[in-house]
């Protein structure tokens, strides 16, 4: 599990569309999400900061809300039928695997943050992030997910 570890990430300010539903559909209807918000990123008058696609969502075991967007300054003007929003600033247990390995990837972030006695955040969005590179059959993915605050290590 050399590929985990604990991040410290900045508030995000994204912008981007979302699918709410059955858990179920999820791995069918982010890959149709993608692909929309790809097809309408002319409408984004504001250049992107990162051409990364984050996926934050939130869910139990029925439902989900699934978003794709980019990071991106504070619009004045938001395309219609999209969000603008803030994820707060957060620690995150961080798993780096690929688009076609994402199972794998959750699987040993799960292990290594029970090996570390971290626990996740029910409160805060997991998100995925997706380094779109066309030339490639698998694309890099991070996988964070949120840490309860009293769970983590002490620092000195």
């Amino acid at each position: 599990m050399d590929n985990c570890m604990l991040v410290n990430k900045p508030s995000l300010n994204l912008v981007g569309i979302s699918y709410s539903g059955p858990y179920s559909t999820l791995p069918e209807q982010a890959i149709r999400l993608q692909s929309e918000f790809l097809a309408r990123k002319h409408e984004l008058n504001n250049p992107v900061k990162s051409p990364a696609l984050y996926s934050p969502f939130h869910g139990n075991e029925v439902f989900a809300t699934y978003w794709t967007c980019y990071e991106v300054n504070h619009l004045e003007e938001i395309p219609e039928g999209m969000v603008q929003f803030t994820v707060p600033e957060h620690t995150y247990a961080m798993v780096t695997c690929t688009n076609e390995r994402m199972g794998e990837g959750y699987e040993q972030i799960a292990a290594w943050m029970a090996d570390n006695d971290l626990i996740k955040d029910d409160n805060a969005v997991t998100i995925e992030v997706f380094y779109i590179d066309e030339h490639l059959e698998e694309e890099p993915v991070e996988i964070l997910i949120p840490i309860k605050e009293s769970s983590l290590p002490e620092t000195s």
